[in-house]
């Protein structure tokens, strides 16, 4: 398989908890290369821009109060099956339908 680059967005919540490194190294353990890493402040015309398509929804207002209240880190990486992989590694979307093991479970 080629190698494939993804994005993920570490939310406000696990820079928080202090999990940066723990994240990151399951990922590297994995075979994934960070090829790009960087903290920032999301700003809200940032937050409507990346969660576009879910403006107008109920859960919109929630979501930008909740992905502006403090830095996010965003990564890029790198490696053979990086989507599929990171995917599984993540988890589902809803954390609390979220495998045991996964990042968001």
């Amino acid at each position: 398989m080629p190698a494939e680059r993804t994005f993920v967005l570490l939310k406000p919540d696990s820079i928080q908890r202090a999990l940066i490194g723990e994240i990151v190294g399951r990922f590297e353990r994995r075979g994934l290369k960070v090829v790009a890493m960087k903290m920032l402040r999301v700003s809200r015309s940032l937050g409507e821009g990346y969660y576009a398509e879910h403006k107008g929804k109920s859960f919109f207002e929630p979501l930008m109060s909740y992905i502006t209240a403090g830095p996010v880190v965003a990564i890029v990486l790198e490696g053979d099956g990086a989507v599929a992989s990171v995917r599984r590694m993540m988890g589902k979307t809803n954390s609390a339908e979220a495998e045991p093991g996964t990042i968001r479970g």
